[in-house]
């Protein structure tokens, strides 16, 4: 044959077997990012060797063969699955992964389970912030501290590396990110018990045995036959309970009734007082507003003191109610917890279950007293010293009032208050009593230096004689009687009637000077002189008793004057 029709022969083989080889390639119609059976054909000490089908081998890398164990259970001929990334790359190589088919696979039942919440099998394999890395199908999934356990937990040691039943709660691929919960599967497994062992209890059965759990401000946590429910603080009694802790102890059995059970939430509630009568029902039947009755103090509150009446019912006496003489008093200073006392009633409300009770009324109120001693001379403690007044309490009685610093003196000064200190005992009158003030003076023991102008028929228009007590830039204060008791102001304006003379610089302390009564006012204490209306006065005077004929003869006041103090000096001879 010739070489020419060899080689033709040769090449038509050639044609038809890659023609073949073509067609089987097609048939087997492997796709790429998909996930495809593979026959291992040989295990080399760093690649798993397989058969995909295609055009070459494929070579898998054999740290991706290290999880679960799995290395071990390969052998050839083994038939794995492996995700197909290329089918021929730019080398002319087959392109696969086994950790992405796992990955692959792993995502896929995760989204079927995540619908349908239903468990998986995880391994806790370490802790990062905020949670722990679980891995559950080779995935890593994050679970929050708060999933791992239906409380939380100080140690979690004896979980890690572990298989935990987990339920997924979030996934997003496009993230990678996946959230599963070990809490959701407990709280699922208790609630199917719970609900189990709720079948063998009803609302309104009594239960005898109820153990003490846990107790909080608002409640008790119990155990009944291994379900937990809660005894509310207001269940615990008819009256007030501050604390269940007051009343418990953990592990003290208790005496209770179902009062509700929540079937969708499988809450249990249970009650103490439920077992017995509300003694509210008949309260206004047993006890009558304004009667006396006799109790115990059960507790003392910065408000108050709570009076216990009977068993279950409990009263509230106002620190106004505590003592007549103070209002604000501290309760510790009148009872103690456990006192027994007596009481009125003040108010009762059935509704809201309270009861006002008052322990001053028991005793002899003081106020009644006190209006004998009105305008009288009594006794007073100082407790306080303010910039404008003393408060004191009365000596005999307790009660207490106010001295304001208008009335320590006459002068009214308010530099009167430093004269006296805490603690110090005086003498004052009894000037008001109203709405349970009462209002002292100290002045009114003494004589009022007005009482001068009566004394001495003294009344507006009339001049008197004063003495300079002291010179003010304003004017001059003088006093008008001898024991300079009485202090006026004069101001500059009516020093003098001319302008020229009415500087209070030209006038000496002690000085005489003869002063108008302008204003007399004894209601307000208001008194007025001036020495200008004086001498326009003396001198209307002077024109009147010798200017007649003046204007005719031409007579001035100059002349007037000055005859009339020629006149004046012969007499003096």
């Amino acid at each position: 044959m010739p070489i020419e029709q060899e080689l033709e022969n040769i090449s038509s083989s050639h044609k038809e077997f890659k023609s073949l080889l073509e067609k089987d390639f097609k048939d087997r119609k492997l796709k790429e990012n998909e996930i495809i059976k593979a026959t291992v054909t040989e295990i080399t000490k760093n690649f798993i060797v397989v058969d995909c089908k295609a055009k070459m081998e494929g070579m898998i890398p054999i740290e991706e063969f290290k999880n679960d164990n799995e290395l071990s259970q390969i052998k050839i001929g083994s038939l794995i699955d492996v995700y197909l990334e290329r089918i021929e790359s730019f080398k002319g190589e087959i392109v696969i992964s086994r950790e992405k088919a796992r990955k692959m696979k792993a995502w896929k039942k995760l989204e079927k389970v995540f619908e349908t919440q239903e468990e998986m099998t995880g391994y806790i394999t370490g802790r990062v912030k905020g949670g722990y890395i679980t891995t559950v199908d080779g995935l890593p999934c994050f679970m929050p501290s708060s999933q791992i356990d239906v409380r939380p937990l100080k140690k979690v040691d004896h979980l890690l590396n572990t298989p935990v039943k987990v339920i997924a709660t979030r996934i997003d691929k496009n993230r990678g990110n996946v959230c599963v919960s070990r809490r959701a599967v407990l709280e699922k497994s208790k609630n199917a018990e719970l609900t189990e062992a709720l079948k063998n209890i009803k609302e309104g059965a009594i239960i005898e045995d109820a153990i003490v759990k846990a107790t909080t401000d608002w409640g008790i946590f119990l155990d009944i036959n291994g379900i937990d429910a809660l005894l509310h603080v207001s269940d615990l009694s008819h009256g007030r309970v501050k604390k269940p802790s007051d009343l418990v102890t953990i592990g003290q059995k208790l005496k209770v009734k179902i009062s509700k059970i929540d079937k969708t939430t499988n809450r249990v509630s249970a009650s103490v007082k439920a077992l017995s009568a509300d003694p509210y029902e008949k309260i206004e039947k047993k006890y009558k507003v304004g009667e006396i009755y006799e109790g115990v103090v059960t507790k003392i509150m910065d408000y108050g003191c709570f009076v216990k009446i009977e068993e279950g019912v409990e009263g509230l006496i106002h620190n106004s109610e505590l003592d007549w003489a103070n209002k604000n008093i501290n309760p510790n200073k009148i009872l103690s917890v456990s006192q027994k006392i007596k009481f009125k009633i003040v108010s009762i409300d059935k509704d809201l279950k309270r009861i006002s009770l008052s322990y001053k009324a028991t005793l002899d109120n003081p106020w009644s007293k006190i209006q004998n001693q009105l305008d009288k001379q009594v006794k007073i403690k100082i407790n306080n010293i303010t910039d404008k007044a003393i408060f004191g309490e009365l000596v005999d009685s307790g009660l207490s009032g106010m001295l304001h610093y208008k009335e320590i003196s006459y002068q009214e000064n308010v530099e009167d208050l430093k004269k006296f200190k805490k603690n110090d005992i005086i003498d004052v009158k009894i000037l008001d009593i109203k709405d349970e003030k009462i209002r002292f003076s100290k002045r009114a023991l003494d004589k009022d230096p007005l009482d001068w102008f009566k004394d001495n028929s003294k009344k507006v228009g009339d001049i008197i004689t004063t003495r300079i007590f002291e010179v003010l830039k304003t004017g001059v204060k003088v006093a008008i009687d001898q024991e300079k008791k009485l202090i006026v102001t004069i101001k500059k304006i009516d020093l003098a009637k001319d302008s020229v003379d009415a500087r209070p610089e030209v006038f000496s302390k002690n000085n005489a000077l003869d002063a108008k009564i302008t204003e007399l006012d004894f209601a307000n204490r208001k008194i007025k002189l001036s020495v200008k209306a004086a001498q326009i006065d003396e001198e209307k005077s002077l024109i009147a008793k010798f200017g007649e004929g003046a204007t005719k003869s031409g007579a001035t006041l100059k002349g007037i004057f000055e005859k009339a103090i020629g006149k004046k000096g012969k007499k003096e001879k």
